[in-house]
């Protein structure tokens, strides 16, 4: 594959003359050239890489606004967060997956605005479930303890 010629994307957009093939090649070169890894405009933020206005969160990648998160990935606006990949204006979740504006999740995938949901998935506007499973409050806390035991899991 021959390789394109480098150029400025920014000179040739403005000149209309940018091609499809153009515009791929460009695109490809970002998307493997080393991103940013400074932590810009974050706090106190430890072993992260290319967070920006975060504070305090230890072991993240790519966070934008957190808060004391810890191990967490390309999440945004979140919370005390454990382990989390993809979550946006979430609370207390931990081991989840592309979650939106949801608190006390754990091991979800794809929730929004969900609170106390124990692998629950694609669930919206619930509380407390378990396997997508409704409980009332105190069933939801006793079985969660319990299975967070044998899991070996700490809970948020």
């Amino acid at each position: 594959m021959p390789i394109a010629p480098r150029y400025n994307a920014s000179d040739i957009m403005d000149s209309g003359q940018l091609s499809g093939a153009a515009f791929e090649a460009a695109l490809r070169r970002l998307l493997s050239s080393p991103r940013d890894r400074d932590n810009v405009a974050s706090i106190a933020c430890e072993d992260c890489r290319g967070c920006s206005e975060c504070t305090f969160c230890k072991g993240c990648a790519n966070l934008t606004r957190c808060q004391h998160c810890v191990g967490c990935e390309d999440c945004s606006d979140c919370t005390h967060c454990v382990s989390c990949r993809s979550c946006l204006t979430s609370q207390h979740c931990a081991d989840s997956e592309r979650c939106v504006a949801s608190a006390y999740l754990v091991r979800c995938v794809g929730c929004s605005g969900c609170t106390y949901c124990f692998g629950s998935v694609g669930l919206r506007k619930r509380d407390f479930h378990i396997l997508n499973e409704p409980y009332d409050r105190a069933t939801y806390f006793m079985l969660t303890q319990r299975l967070a035991r044998e899991l070996g899991m700490l809970l948020p």
